[in-house]
């Protein structure tokens, strides 16, 4: 049974009830039977209890809750020390406006009571940033700065726990803070990790083993949590509004996600960014070593890889395959799937 379906039985009960009341209240006031009145508005009472409970019940409920997701913390920290001291303001003000001749004295006290609430809510949400860069710039000791400044917090996309690189990453010291990685995102990996298909099913299970080795390494923690995101159904969605929510990155190596993320305000980590970032950088007339491992699309070209995954596209390299050579590079090319080197054979001295 659901909470609305149990709200609305109760509003049936409570609406019967009231227009059982009424319609007697209506009889004995125009001197009719009570027994017709009576029925006939309980009746009503309970179309309208039946109908209209969850509006004034759970439904406000639960766009109130929705609203306060979105929010971030910053911002719900600063609204409610805002109520606060427009609360403490008015009443200061209460006495004195108290006084004043009827129906001034009655009226203004409540009515100064909703303007500085409203006031002091508004101005400390709209100077938000500004406030909490003043709090950050107060001087502080160095345990209390320790304590009170608690590490940044990474999120965890599931296609870089897939990638398995992360491990590595981690282990290099290069981020800073902890991994945190939703509940919600753990269980999209355990979905992928039972399906049907092969190479989704092995996927998945690698995701699994590096979350085991990332648990296991001491080197960056790892949190799993059960936060949530209310009214979002998609994990990438509900990624960036968490990541807007904690005011964290998301390291991620989705490239759908990463132009959203960023799209909204998002700081993203990519992995393949940080790959290409990275890799050697090799000027035209330098000279590289690489295996020939494979024939190109070209007549005569010999295509190997560097220690990095950049490919080196060899010209004349055909007949060397699975042997070292070494190339001068001619062109180095930036495309959408990483870098790619064009050379010739060194010629010997």
């Amino acid at each position: 049974m659901s909470v609305e379906f149990l709200f609305r039985l109760i509003g049936m009960v409570v609406f019967a009830i009231l227009g059982l009341l009424g319609g007697i209240s209506y009889a004995n006031f125009t001197g009719m039977e009570p027994e017709l009145p009576a029925i006939l508005v309980s009746l009503a009472g309970v179309l309208v209890g039946l109908i209209l409970t969850p509006y004034i019940t759970t439904r406000p409920v639960r766009w109130i809750r929705r609203s306060l997701t979105r929010l971030s913390t910053q911002s719900l920290v600063s609204g409610l020390v805002g109520l606060i001291v427009g609360l403490i303001i008015a009443a200061l003000l209460t006495f004195p406006l108290s006084l004043l001749p009827s129906p001034f004295g009655r009226v203004l006290p409540f009515v100064g009571v909703v303007l500085l609430s409203y006031f002091g809510v508004s101005v400390f949400i709209m100077r938000q940033d500004d406030i909490f860069s003043l709090v950050r710039q107060l001087p502080r000791g160095t345990d209390m700065g320790e304590a009170t400044n608690p590490q940044r917090a990474i999120l965890l996309d599931t296609s870089v726990i897939i990638d398995g690189r992360i491990a590595d990453i981690a282990r290099t010291g290069f981020l800073s803070g902890s991994l945190l990685i939703p509940r919600f995102v753990l269980n999209e990996l355990q979905y992928i990790a039972d399906s049907a298909e092969s190479l989704r099913r092995q996927r998945g299970r690698r995701g699994m083993e590096v979350l085991s080795q990332l648990q296991k390494d001491t080197t960056i923690p790892v949190r799993i949590s059960d936060i949530d995101v209310e009214g979002v159904r998609e994990v990438d969605d509900k990624l960036i509004v968490l990541a807007r929510q904690l005011r964290c990155p998301i390291l991620t190596n989705d490239y759908n996600l990463n132009r959203i993320a960023e799209l909204q305000g998002v700081a993203v980590l990519n992995v393949n960014e940080l790959a290409n970032a990275v890799k050697l950088v090799f000027l035209p007339g330098e000279t590289v070593g690489v295996t020939i491992i494979q024939e190109g699309k070209e007549s005569g070209q010999g295509v190997g890889y560097l220690d990095d995954g950049t490919m080196v596209v060899v010209e004349d390299g055909k007949n060397y395959q699975d042997k070292p050579v070494a190339v001068t590079v001619t062109k180095v090319l930036q495309t959408a799937a990483g870098r790619m080197i064009f050379g010739r054979m060194t010629k010997e001295d």
